[in-house]
């Protein structure tokens, strides 16, 4: 009798299997959910990483005491020249520039896209400003352009940027122009803004002219709050530009 009460060997090893292995220990209860805290911990660290990171690519680290050459010109001796010569009795009446406008005129060039591209980045690299494209805003027949089609590349400078565009125009690319005699001082338009054509961009520093691919004409325009052509140009003098006598 006490031999059929037993329970049989092959019995006792399903009951073990069953049980959760050899080893008799039981399966913890929502084994796969106790694993997601360790992901997640993963994806914080990520997470940390990506914020700790430094500054995105592209962005210029500057100095927020950095004052441009021009810049701290116009306040030091160009609007007290202009204050004492046109008699001001307040600093704001003095005339101070707004903005300058960089554009290049792509012509029979627009038809190829290469072309447009690379005189969006001559210009962008003479600006040290992103250039946009232009683009035709009607059909002209005659001249083969669509509405639409890219027709030049043109930028807009403003504050800082603006006065080290002007410092680097001044000093370093007016001189290397051919035979230079000067700037006209007759390129007012009698509200006082001055316009200027260059025949040749190569003239800047920034572009590598082995690396040229075509030698574009430039037009330079420089916008000031004075009311007249003789207040602009006392203006410009007192950043040292070239007039013609």
């Amino acid at each position: 009798m006490s031999e059929q009460g037993a329970p049989k060997p092959e019995k006792q090893d399903k009951a073990a299997k069953k049980g959760g292995g050899g080893d008799g220990a039981a399966k913890p209860e929502g084994g796969k959910k106790a694993a997601a805290p360790a992901e997640g911990g993963k994806k914080a660290e990520k997470g940390a990483g990506k914020k700790d990171a430094g500054p995105k690519a592209g962005k210029e680290a500057r100095d927020p005491n950095y004052v441009p050459r021009f810049k701290k010109r116009y306040f030091d001796v160009v609007r007290p020249e202009l204050m004492k010569k046109f008699g001001y009795t307040n600093k704001l009446q003095a005339p101070r520039i707004e903005k300058i406008v960089l554009n290049i005129g792509a012509g029979e060039g627009a038809a190829d896209q290469k072309k447009i591209q690379s005189a969006q980045n001559d210009l962008t690299a003479i600006a040290g400003q992103k250039a946009v494209i232009t683009r035709a805003k009607k059909a002209i027949s005659a001249f083969k352009i669509t509405a639409g089609r890219p027709v030049g590349v043109k930028v807009t400078l403003r504050k800082d940027r603006m006065y080290e565009f002007l410092d680097r125009f001044v000093t370093t690319a007016l001189p290397r122009v051919r035979d230079f005699r000067g700037v006209s001082p007759k390129s007012f338009d009698g509200r006082g803004n001055y316009a200027l054509g260059l025949k040749e961009h190569i003239i800047f520093v920034e572009i590598d002219y082995d690396k040229t691919e075509t030698v574009w004409g430039m037009d330079i325009i420089i916008q000031t709050s004075a009311r007249t052509d003789a207040e602009a140009k006392a203006l410009l003098e007192g950043f040292q530009m070239p007039f013609m006598n």
